[in-house]
């Protein structure tokens, strides 16, 4: 089954109900679904809104259908989506006690992008593995911004990964000793040093050209130009194409993943310091639990971060400048040469996810017959025996925490579109669990140490929010649009490969947990991008698990998911929709970090 793409207005609405669900009406049990439609509370306000269901989910991830309408004056009048804007905002100021006078703006400029999206674009080239990259036309589904991009200069278009966007690097000679770079791998630094000729005494420094306009005035970069020391060589060499992540771009054979200084959901899109240093030095870190990884799932690997490179232009301190030490620190991501097998394509899973089928990377286009839900059984069972065991070996076997969510996955299929392959990428957000690299960490700088560590609990909330959350129950979504009345046992396929790892595993305790269906961490973006936190900051809310048994025997037996008015699965019972509501205090969210 496919359907139509939303509006823009629509498709910001309904990423607007997604948060208010998960994050702030279903804890607070100010949600049901009643003939056909999700009511939904904002307690606060006493405002009761609706929206039509496509299908109902047993995560509360519902699919919505047109516009959006609030009760008024006994009966019911739809809301454009900056109306439904401005009743959020009013409820987080309510809950909060505090004001966000950004969070319009960056709602106006996710509507614009996906506006702008939707009213064309070029076709896609052959390459369908960029083509899967370019393809999220709305971006993240449980955040209120996904596609704002804030920035003082620039046109976010000629750089987007939606508008297919492909160009030249600016390349810039630096003097040879005001280059900073580390590398675990010579052919990473020969790579960056062949991609354009530089004079005698300089080293090539590639730039973001949106990053290069966007810093291109500072002070101490002018004056080096002015004197030599840095030579502007202006656009050239290959292409490189934007990929989903806007500042990572592919090319000769790499990934460079450069600083951007550009707001995109909830970061400020620069290499920090310590995360330039980071990339290279868990490369080295990690290379015999790489190296075990692939030996024992020789069908998944994860794309190393070998080297960086950056611009160490003394400031009046003597010091390199830090402002043009991340803005022009770049790193070198392995290329999917040395990893991919013959005849495999990757897709990046994000979009063989989306909720809409704009690529040919989407699920429906993969399974050889759509309309057989055994096939997309199989299909998805190949897949979560591929995903699953890595990460939660990583994790139990060597402290080592992955970020496996939807943006940091590719998904290589065979000629067939069946799953052959998984690779991993994006080291920023791996993570070493110090109960088990006490030592590999007190021997780092701390400031480099710091952020590479999380501690069991963290971690494990990261790896199940990533893995299942973000990742499996969105792709499982997806399925699910084909065959509705196969959720429950999409999630039973989930369920069984976790417990086949676990019996093969001694089942840990948390494991054990994940199974007897604990509440699930899901990242709190809403709440998060409202208060302003760095993204690492970051809470989770929990979530009810669909992986208890008593869930599935449910589903089973009901078969309720399969149609718009079933009775809801919102992560808590929900009030009468006609019931006075109360103003309950929820305790914060729990800390998280930087992820999806």
């Amino acid at each position: 089954m496919t359907h139509q793409l939303p509006t823009a207005d629509h498709a910001v609405v309904h990423t607007l109900l997604n948060c208010l669900l998960r994050e702030v009406s279903a804890p607070e049990h100010q949600t049901a679904v009643t003939d056909g439609r999700l009511l939904i509370r904002l307690p606060r306000r006493g405002t009761l809104l609706r929206v039509a269901l496509r299908r109902t989910s047993l995560i509360g991830a519902h699919r919505f259908n047109g516009p959006v309408e609030e009760e008024h004056q006994g009966g019911w009048r739809e809301l454009d989506w900056h109306e439904l804007a401005r009743q959020v905002q009013g409820e987080l100021e309510l809950r909060t006690g505090t004001v966000n006078e950004e969070f319009l703006g960056q709602l106006a400029s996710s509507r614009t992008a996906v506006s702008t999206a939707l009213a064309g674009r070029p076709e896609p080239g052959p390459n369908r593995y960029l083509e899967s990259e370019q393809a999220l036309l709305f971006g993240h589904r449980f955040h209120p911004a996904p596609k704002s991009r804030s920035a003082e200069r620039g046109d976010w278009r000629d750089y987007a990964p939606e508008a297919r966007a492909e160009f030249p690097l600016r390349h810039l000679a630096v003097r040879q000793e005001l280059i900073a770079e580390s590398s675990a791998d010579p052919a990473a630094t020969a790579l960056l040093d062949g991609l354009g000729a530089v004079p005698d005494g300089y080293r090539l420094l590639p730039a973001h050209p949106w990053q290069y306009e966007l810093i291109s005035d500072h002070p101490l970069l002018r004056g080096a130009l002015e004197c030599g020391d840095i030579i502007d060589l202006g656009p050239g060499g290959t292409p490189f194409a934007a990929t989903a992540s806007v500042r990572t771009l592919y090319g000769a054979g790499a990934f460079l993943k450069f600083s951007l200084n550009v707001r995109i959901t909830n970061c400020l899109r620069k290499n920090a310091a310590y995360e330039l240093t980071g990339a290279v030095t868990l490369t080295r870190l990690l290379a015999p639990v790489l190296a075990d990884l692939a030996e024992r799932f020789p069908d998944a690997a994860v794309l190393r971060e070998p080297a960086f490179r950056t611009l160490a232009l003394p400031g009046a301190d003597g010091r390199p400048d830090r402002s043009l030490y991340e803005g022009f620190g770049l790193i070198v991501r392995e290329g999917l040469g040395d990893s991919l097998r013959p005849g495999v394509t990757p897709l990046l899973a994000a979009a063989v996810a989306d909720e809409y089928p704009t690529s040919s990377a989407h699920i429906s286009r993969l399974l050889s017959d759509p309309a057989d839900p055994a096939r997309a059984l199989d299909w998805w069972t190949a897949y979560l025996r591929l995903l699953l065991p890595p990460v939660l070996a990583a994790f139990f076997d060597h402290g080592v925490v992955l970020e496996p969510h939807l943006q940091n996955v590719l998904i290589g299929v065979d000629a067939s579109g069946h799953p052959a392959q998984v690779l991993f990428r994006d080291l920023e957000g791996t993570k070493l669990v110090p109960e088990r690299h006490a030592e590999l960490l007190a021997a780092l700088p701390p400031e480099v140490a710091g952020p590479m560590a999380y501690d069991a609990e963290r971690g494990w909330d990261r790896v199940v929010y990533c893995l299942l959350v973000n990742h499996v129950a969105e792709l499982l979504a997806a399925v699910a649009d084909l065959h509705p009345a196969a959720e429950g046992a999409l999630w039973e396929a989930v369920r069984r490969v976790l417990e086949e790892y676990a019996a093969e595993h001694g089942c840990p305790p948390r494991l054990r947990a994940l199974l007897a269906g604990v509440p699930l961490p899901g990242k709190a973006n809403l709440l998060t991008r409202w208060e302003r936190k760095a993204d690492r900051a970051a809470g989770y809310v929990r979530m009810a698990s669909p992986l208890a048994r008593s869930v599935l025997a449910e589903a089973a037996h009901t078969g309720a998911v399969a149609h718009p008015g079933a009775a809801s699965a919102a992560p808590a019972p929900p009030a009468p929709p006609t019931a006075r509501v109360p103003h309950p205090v929820q305790a914060p969210p729990v800390a998280a970090g930087r992820t999806r």
